[in-house]
């Protein structure tokens, strides 16, 4: 019996250990886990039940009473060794009808359980103590803005450092907090400590958010770095708060199925935007620095000036660039050229299966009159480490802007460094733009210089300080301007925020709004009512110009007939993707409406 219950003692507690082992290194997002402190927990009941049962079968008569009596009690003294109640005497007792043998082991072990026991217990009581402060800190902030994020990681508490800054009284607060015991989770509950961020062991969920002033408003930001966990979360809250005032919710996701549930869920009073960080980042880049893109364009000899674009990098920034830069460049004395590079032998069908018309032959490479014109190439099977990629950037001596983004910071830093070299030995200066995500890396590389001081002049972009602010992620200028622009269509606002389908292309609007302000075309900045003759023929062939391409780029085509009744958004067909003289007058104006101040 003694024997047996030790072995049985040791074994479970191995089992248990081997569980929590497992979990810990589960792929299964935090929420769906069971707790590595529950299992290593069971482990030490279980061990105690065994080590406890054979100290009182020994002065126990062997009936079934005895048997019953004993296992009452091995119950009980499990129990008390978890508030230190039970004294060592009764393992000590009991070890007089043991095995020689197995006394000193049993001690140990016992030992060892005693002392393990009560730390669970201190363990329990301090997270208990901890989330019981953090309701009491929340409940104390009644009056205030809230600002609340599903996860703490290095992007939540960028986005929540740049808000503490702009609004010292907004209360943050961080959920799922320290759910790992690692040196990197504990580093970042530091900084959130300091931000004086309250700071929740539960989930988002778990947490009753509502119990706060109907008249402050609370933002969520479903930012974990699970995007599955960001949706369901989500859809969650939605459902739990849709009928709260002032309440809004940030989706971080890039997936197509986010857009979709999120546009189709009954929202009610809660005001929900998914965040597409590529998206944002691609547009930001535009709007803010896309006049680079012009000014650096090569002067023709036929008065048009030559934009030639190189992207690296097709993954989701690369693709996303290309796409943009088919519309954004859809300017009046300008011509565009693209060649995109990447090492994925598939990389160029993917884009055609999604974007089919922007890269058909009957549109690219053409200068159809009313049409999008552009020439985009894409070599899908080289790598930017070998020798074939510098040979073919060599047959590119007038590019005049490039986009790097391979998916490593050092990878795209030394690429964007390789690719100045290559051009400065062409004699050639493009503007370069490289994504690093590191902001110290982007602070170091700031004004990267050769041995001999001389500047590379590569700009980096898309670290984490400055794609995760309030001003990007909450509402920027870029926003506030494409919702005029969707509001002078006479569409409802909140048409703008429940379909994305709307919002991006209102976005589209803005940035070559001002993209078309800043080339000086004619008629750029003025309301349609005042605009001339040939000024309104300009804006409204542009920007029919600039609506094909940037259909195309969404994967749209052509419903093969100019009747409104073929169009068909669930097929992505629509009847207006023809050159501009084929349109009806009606469309025209719409053109110009949408064109205009």
């Amino acid at each position: 019996m003694w024997f047996l219950c030790f072995f049985a003692s040791i074994l479970s507690f191995a089992v248990f250990a081997l569980v929590a082992l497992a979990i810990h290194n589960s792929r299964f997002t935090e929420r769906h886990r069971f707790s590595l402190f529950y299992a290593l927990l069971g482990g030490t009941v279980l061990s105690a039940l065994f080590l406890f049962f054979p100290v009182h079968y020994a002065q126990s008569a062997s009936s079934l009473g005895g048997v019953l009596r004993a296992a009452l009690l091995a119950v009980f003294n499990s129990m008390q060794i978890f508030g230190m109640g039970c004294e060592f005497s009764v393992v000590l007792d009991g070890l007089a009808y043991c095995h020689p043998d197995l006394v000193l082991p049993y001690q140990i072990w016992t030992g060892a359980l005693f002392i393990l026991a009560p730390a669970f217990t201190f363990s329990f009581v301090l997270a208990l103590f901890k989330n019981l402060s953090a309701s009491i800190a929340y409940g104390l902030a009644f009056w205030r803005d809230v600002y609340v994020f599903s996860d703490l990681n290095e992007r939540s508490l960028a986005l929540a450092t740049d808000i503490k800054q702009k609004h010292p009284r907004a209360v943050l607060c961080f959920a799922g907090v320290l759910k790992k015991d690692d040196e990197s989770a504990y580093e970042l509950f530091e900084q959130a400590r300091q931000l004086h961020a309250i700071c929740f062991r539960h989930d988002l969920l778990s947490v009753r958010w509502d119990r706060h002033s109907v008249k402050t408003s609370i933002r969520f930001f479903a930012i974990h770095r699970s995007e599955d966990e960001n949706l369901n979360q989500a859809l969650q809250l939605i459902e739990a708060y849709r009928h709260r005032e002032g309440t809004h919710l940030y989706v971080f996701s890039t997936r197509i199925e986010a857009e979709l549930l999120l546009s189709s869920v009954n929202k009610g009073a809660i005001r929900v935007r998914r965040i597409n960080e590529v998206q944002s980042l691609v547009n930001r880049v535009l709007y803010e620095q896309g006049d680079e893109i012009f000014r650096s364009a090569i002067a023709g000899e036929d008065g048009e000036a030559s934009i030639s674009a190189v992207i690296v990098g097709l993954g989701m920034h690369g693709t996303e660039m290309l796409k943009a830069l088919s519309w954004f460049c859809q300017m009046d004395g300008y011509r565009l050229k693209i060649r995109a590079f990447d090492k994925d032998p598939l990389a160029g069908d993917q884009l055609a299966v999604r974007a089919p018309e922007l890269l058909s032959p009957h549109y690219n490479g053409r200068a159809i009159p009313g049409e999008a014109q552009y020439d985009i190439a894409i070599r899908s099977d080289i790598d930017v480490r070998a020798a074939a990629f510098a040979d073919a950037i060599g047959e590119i001596p007038d590019a005049t802007y490039v986009f790097v983004c391979l998916g490593s910071d050092s990878l795209n830093v030394s690429t964007a460094v390789n690719l100045r070299m290559y051009f400065e030995r062409m004699g050639t200066h493009p503007v370069i733009q490289a994504v690093v995500y590191s902001p110290r890396q982007r602070k170091a590389l700031e004004d990267l210089r050769n041995f001999r001081q001389q500047p590379y002049d590569i700009q980096f972009i898309g670290d984490l300080e400055s794609s995760y602010t309030e001003e990007v992620i909450v509402g920027t200028e870029l926003e506030r301007q494409a919702l005029s622009r969707h509001l002078k269509e006479n569409r409802p606002e909140e048409d703008f925020w429940n379909f994305e389908y709307n919002y991006r292309s209102s976005v589209a609007s803005a940035i070559h709004f001002k993209a078309r302000v800043l080339c000086g075309i004619k008629g750029a900045g003025k309301r349609e009512e005042d605009l001339t003759a040939d000024e309104r023929q300009i804006i409204e062939s542009l920007e029919h110009r600039r609506w094909n391409a940037y259909m195309r780029a969404e994967g749209y085509i052509y419903s093969g007939s100019p009747d409104p009744a073929t169009r068909n958004d669930l097929a992505k067909m629509h009847h207006d993707l023809v050159s501009f003289d084929q349109l009806d007058e009606a469309e025209k104006r719409k053109d110009g409406r949408v064109g205009t101040l």
